[in-house]
């Protein structure tokens, strides 16, 4: 197996994509750390990657909290001894113009998604430097990009995921730590149906614009994931990995052709 023996924290684990992508690492060899707000999802999908074989131990913090995020890593140091990889993928998201915005829901976006991505990084971080090596994924979004109506709190933050993402890459590689980060479009996660249901208007029309007409999977980007966290990756940092049915690449303006 590509990761055998190696050890990995996941961030919001309990399900989606942060499942997908501890369940894929434990199917290459990992033991994986299991980190959600929501204890019990967190148990079922370390009881999950136990099931594969590997060793797993869930873990709730708050990743925007930075004494939850040091006793969480201590946690899993002192378990496992290591910390060969960590998947930043706790995120919230919730679709709301700015005028309509409070402070109170920028802030949470912003300190989950954007702050909770930099407190992981530091902490973990500094474990990596002590073995001289690691791979670090930000899960980071297509908004992070371009704008998406509703979404100025969301891209907002993850857009500066994306710069703390290559700011981390070029610091860190003296270090032999490698900084990537998987920026998904729509993916069927249950945070998403919730959107899609609370707005359905949305479904038809982001699907009418994705050249690959269809929603990707959390296994999707598991998939980028296990890539970035692989010694295929050996010679990539710094950089972002798209996985969104080609949507990224469209001309705003394109109008598809009448079939011949």
């Amino acid at each position: 197996m590509k990761l055998e023996g190696q050890v990995a924290i996941v961030t919001g684990a309990g399900q989606g994509i942060g499942r997908a992508v501890a369940l894929a690492l434990a199917r290459e060899g990992c033991n994986v750390v299991v980190n959600d707000t929501n204890l019990s999802s967190a148990q079922q999908v370390a009881a999950e990657v136990e099931a594969l074989g590997r060793r797993s131990r869930a873990i709730q913090a708050d990743v925007s909290s930075a004494k939850e995020v040091e006793e969480m890593v201590d946690t899993a140091i002192r378990d496992f001894k290591k910390i060969d990889i960590l998947v930043n993928n706790a995120g919230v998201d919730r679709l709301i113009p700015v005028l309509e915005m409070t402070e109170a829901q920028w802030d949470s976006m912003i300190d989950v998604n954007l702050k909770g991505t930099f407190l992981c990084s530091r902490v973990v971080g500094r474990q990596m430097v002590k073995q001289n090596g690691g791979r670090i994924i930000n899960i980071a979004s297509i908004a992070g990009s371009v704008a998406m109506p509703g979404q100025a709190a969301y891209g907002a933050s993850k857009g500066g995921v994306l710069q703390l993402n290559r700011v981390l890459a070029v610091e860190w590689a003296k270090y032999n730590i490698y900084v990537n980060a998987v920026s998904p479009g729509a993916t069927l996660t249950p945070m998403v149906e919730k959107i899609l249901k609370e707005h359905p208007e949305l479904n038809k029309n982001y699907m009418g614009r994705v050249p690959l007409k269809k929603f990707a999977s959390p296994e999707d980007i598991a998939d980028a994931v296990l890539f970035l966290a692989s010694a295929g990756s050996r010679d990539i940092t710094g950089q972002e990995i798209t996985v969104d049915g080609g949507i990224r690449a469209l001309h705003p303006g394109f109008v598809e052709p009448p079939s011949q």
